[in-house]
């Protein structure tokens, strides 16, 4: 695969990490995207991820029972077993 045919999931040099790859989902999943806000705070074996948006688009992150949200957790999940960490999503109001 070259670079010209990657999807968007690459930052500067390398793959994202899991506070860019939380801003990408949430950026693309809200009505004002200029208003999501991330930030990470690292503990020891845990990074807690807090997302913040509009209060419009609280609805859209979390979805219908949460699943929108369960979603991104999976994901996120996924991409820090992989970079061999743990990572918890908490949903700011």
């Amino acid at each position: 695969m070259t670079n010209s045919s990657r999807s968007g999931l690459e930052s500067g040099g390398g793959v994202m990490n899991a506070k860019e790859l939380v801003e990408y989902i949430a950026k693309a999943l809200v009505d004002y995207p200029d208003q999501v806000k991330v930030s990470e705070i690292k503990g020891e074996k845990t990074s807690v991820i807090e997302l913040s948006v509009a209060k419009e688009d609280l609805g859209k992150v979390i979805g219908k029972q949460g699943r929108t949200a369960r979603a991104i957790r999976v994901i996120l999940g996924a991409v820090s077993a992989n970079l061999g960490k743990h990572s918890v999503l908490e949903i700011i109001e």
